[in-house]
C-alpha cells in the first residue's frame, strides 16, 4: 500500500497537479498508510506533512453531528422533537415559493416542524447559495449576508420545501451548531473541545486558528480556467459572528483520523468512549428512507464544480454522512460513510471493512479537475492493496 500510493500522490505533486497532499489511512487498531507531499503553499518551502493544518471545510459536518449525537444520548436533545423548542426563530421559517414581477420572494409558513433529525439528513429544505439559483436570488433580493460571510444573518434563508419533502444539500449544520450552543450553554468550539476533541486526542482542531496552528497552516490555492493554481489569502473569517458547524473548523490529517478511527471503533478510541455503539450504528444508517442524494449544480465556478460522487451509485444520507447503497468503483463496498469539504478535503468510513481515511489538499473549487480524481485513485490504491 505504501509504495503504490506514495508512488501516486508524488507523482501528482511533481507534475503540478496539486501544490501538496497529506493522507493517511487507518484499520479499527493501526495505522495503514500515512504520507504527505508538496508544500503549504506553491512555491514555498514549508512542506507539507500530516500535522499541516488545513480548511476542512465540509469535514466540519461530521464531528458537529457526533456532538449533537453526544447530547441525545443523553436525553437532552431528540432526533424527532421540533427544535423550536430550543431555537424558535426556526419556528418561524419559511418556505419560498418563488418570486413575484418586481422580483420580491413569496414565502409561506412550514406544514410541519424542522427536527434535529432533518437538520442531519439534509432534509430541512434549507440550500446553500453555491449550488442552488433560488437562495442566491433570495440573498440578492432581500440583502441576506451570503454564506460563509460569518454572520449570523446568513442563516435567515428560506427553506425551499417543506421539511422532509427531499435532500438538498445546505446549511442543516450551521443550525445544529447553534442547536448544540442553545442547549450546552457553550460556544460550539468548546463543547466540540471538551466532549470530543480532548478525549480523542485532535489537540490541532478548531474553529479559531492558534497560534501553534498558524505556524503549519496551509495556503489555499485557486484553479483558474485555465487549469493553472495560485495561492491565495483566502481563510474563514477568525472574526465571524458564529462557529459554522457546517464548515468552519481547521484540522490536521492526524487529528481528523483520529475522528475516523473513533467512528471505526464504535465511539472508542485510546480508552475514551465518546458515542456509545448503538449511537455510532444508529449514524450509520440510512435515515431517509428512499429518498436519494442528487447531484450539486454548480452556481459560482469559483467555488465548486458540478458535484457528485459516484455518479450511477444510489446514495442515501445518516447521520451526517453520505452512504454509497451499492459498491463504489473506488472498490469501497455498500454502507460506507464519507463526504467532502469545499477546499478539497475528503474522508471515507468504511464499517463492514473496518477501514478509513482521509485525503487533504487545500485547492478551489470543489470537485477539483485533478484533486478529486486524485482522491479517487488513492482510495482505490487502498483497496486494491487490501485485496492482496
Amino acid at each position: 500500500m505504501k509504495h503504490s500510493i506514495d508512488a501516486l500522490l508524488g507523482r501528482a505533486v511533481r507534475a503540478g497537479e496539486v501544490p501538496g497532499v497529506a493522507a493517511m489511512v487507518t484499520s479499527r487498531d493501526k495505522m495503514l498508510y500515512a504520507g504527505a507531499f508538496g508544500k503549504r503553499m506553491l512555491g514555498g518551502d514549508a512542506p507539507m506533512d500530516l500535522d499541516t493544518v488545513c480548511w476542512l471545510a465540509s469535514l466540519t459536518k461530521g464531528p458537529v453531528a457526533a456532538g449533537a449525537m453526544q447530547l441525545v444520548e443523553r436525553g437532552v436533545l431528540d432526533l424527532n422533537q421540533p427544535v423550536q423548542r430550543w431555537l424558535p426563530e426556526l419556528g418561524q421559517a419559511k418556505v419560498l415559493e418563488g418570486f413575484d414581477a418586481e422580483g420580491r420572494p413569496r414565502l409561506r409558513a412550514l406544514r410541519n416542524h424542522i427536527t434535529l433529525g432533518h437538520l442531519l439528513t439534509h432534509t430541512a429544505g434549507f440550500g446553500y447559495e453555491i449550488w442552488n439559483a433560488e437562495i442566491m436570488k433570495y440573498q440578492q433580493a432581500t440583502g441576506t449576508p451570503g454564506t460563509g460571510s460569518g454572520m449570523n444573518a446568513s442563516l435567515g434563508t428560506p427553506l425551499l420545501f417543506d421539511p422532509g419533502a427531499r435532500w438538498n444539500y445546505g446549511i442543516n449544520l450551521d443550525w445544529t451548531g447553534k442547536l448544540i450552543e442553545a442547549v450546552s450553554g457553550q460556544t460550539l468550539g468548546t463543547y466540540l473541545a471538551k466532549n470530543l476533541f480532548v478525549p480523542l486526542g485532535m489537540d490541532s482542531t478548531g474553529f479559531r486558528i492558534t497560534p501553534a496552528m498558524r505556524a503549519r497552516l496551509a495556503k489555499m490555492h485557486q484553479r483558474h480556467a485555465d487549469g493553472a493554481l495560485e495561492a491565495t489569502d483566502r481563510e474563514v473569517r477568525q472574526d465571524a459572528e458564529f462557529e459554522s458547524g457546517g464548515g468552519g473548523l481547521y484540522s490536521s490529517a492526524n487529528d481528523y483520523l483520529k475522528f475516523v478511527r473513533m467512528m471505526l471503533n464504535k465511539g472508542r478510541a485510546d480508552g475514551a468512549q465518546v458515542l456509545k455503539p448503538e449511537t455510532v450504528a444508529l449514524m450509520a444508517r440510512n435515515h431517509m428512507g428512499a429518498t436519494r442524494v442528487t447531484p450539486l449544480k454548480a452556481q459560482f465556478a469559483a467555488l465548486s464544480n458540478d458535484a457528485e460522487f459516484f455518479p450511477g451509485v444510489p446514495k442515501s444520507w445518516g447521520l451526517s454522512f453520505q452512504i454509497n447503497e451499492a459498491p463504489a468503483p473506488t472498490g469501497r463496498p455498500a454502507g460506507g460513510l464519507m463526504w467532502g469539504g469545499l477546499s478539497n478535503t475528503y474522508y471515507w468510513i468504511d464499517p463492514h471493512s473496518g477501514v478509513g481515511g482521509v485525503y487533504l489538499t487545500q485547492i478551489l473549487p470543489f470537485c477539483d479537475v485533478k484533486s478529486l480524481p486524485l482522491y479517487y485513485a488513492f482510495e482505490t490504491a487502498v483497496y486494491d492493496a487490501l485485496k492482496k
